[in-house]
């Protein structure tokens, strides 16, 4: 008998046998498990959410029909009390979340993995690595009174007359909050650049910040950007952070213009827990309209992921 036929009967053995068989069952039914709970939330959200469309047609103003997705995506008003349910005003503050907090945790997150791959010694990224992990485990809604007690205060000295919830407050913190992922994966990235590449950079007479910017961070840049998107869905579909930092005002802003996040605004987390702590009826519009919100910000953060994994198979290395 052959070596392969040997190895294939090996195989054949041990994959029958009733230890394999169990553990193989039971990694079968926890892959199944995840898939079936993702198909069960896309189908509650589709359906309740078809649902809320059906009832509130009245309330939009045709008689007899079934309301558009495109007046409940492109309203500019949402009262509760008034029976208005358009969710421009709360993408628009979720979507300033998500750039104000970009900006301050993608420069801060990057230039950490730099700092930990390239420049810390042994010591230092043993103490600084945990550090990061530990900054991630503290509870979102901590970070939430961070704002509210030390952040917005620290801001009215510099911004007069800034109110107590402010958008500015609420996009600093959750930026805080998400440098840790930032700088985690594109830090692992840096790391599976092999040191052949930093050696030959060397050897051209490259100094290490033009090694670590010129050469370590284009050939891990399909991880970086992986990071981005994973921290950015992190941050839309942050709660009790923006729920205790932003308001409740359900404000129709501008998210590329600075002034707009001198204001309050209610993002569409916010707006959820809201709506299920707030004076609503089961199965009336209000709390069908959760199902509405909860749909359009799955779309967009799986929108967002797709992107990520078509923009990492782009820029993919293998080495």
């Amino acid at each position: 008998m052959s070596t392969d036929d040997l190895t294939q009967d090996l195989t054949r053995r041990t994959e029958n046998a009733p230890q394999e068989l169990l553990t193989r069952s039971f990694f079968f039914l926890c892959a199944v498990l995840s898939i079936v709970t993702t198909v069960s939330i896309i189908v509650l959200l589709t359906t309740e959410a078809a649902k809320f469309f059906t009832v509130t047609a009245p309330l939009m103003g045709v008689e007899g029909a079934t309301a558009s997705v495109v007046d409940f995506l492109t309203g500019t008003e949402w009262v509760i009390n008034n029976e208005q349910f358009g969710v421009l005003p709360l993408v628009s503050a979720t979507l300033a979340i998500t750039i104000g907090s970009a900006a301050v945790s993608l420069p801060l997150g990057v230039a950490t993995a730099i700092y930990l791959s390239e420049y810390a010694t042994p010591r230092a990224r043993s103490v600084l690595k945990p550090a990061l992990e530990v900054l991630a485990g503290v509870p979102t809604v901590v970070y939430g009174f961070f704002a509210v007690v030390y952040i917005t205060p620290a801001l009215k000295t510099i911004i007069p007359g800034l109110g107590t919830f402010n958008m500015l407050s609420a996009s600093i913190v959750v930026g805080i909050m998400i440098i840790p992922m930032v700088a985690s994966i594109s830090e692992d990235a840096m790391s599976a650049v092999p040191d052949s590449l930093r050696q030959a950079g060397y050897g051209m007479g490259a100094t290490k910040f033009d090694v670590s910017v010129g050469i370590v961070v284009p050939a891990s840049l399909s991880g970086i950007f992986s990071s981005f998107i994973l921290a950015l869905s992190r941050a839309i579909g942050e709660t009790m952070a923006v729920t205790v930092a932003a308001g409740s005002q359900a404000n129709l802003l501008n998210p590329l213009n600075p002034a707009a996040y001198l204001e309050g605004a209610l993002p569409m987390t916010a707006a959820m827990v809201n709506l299920l702590t707030g004076d609503i009826t089961g199965g009336g519009v209000a709390y069908r309209s959760l199902f509405a919100i909860g749909l359009t910000l799955f779309v967009i953060t799986l929108v967002m992921n797709v992107i990520s994994d078509l923009v990492a198979q782009r820029y993919r290395e293998e080495y």
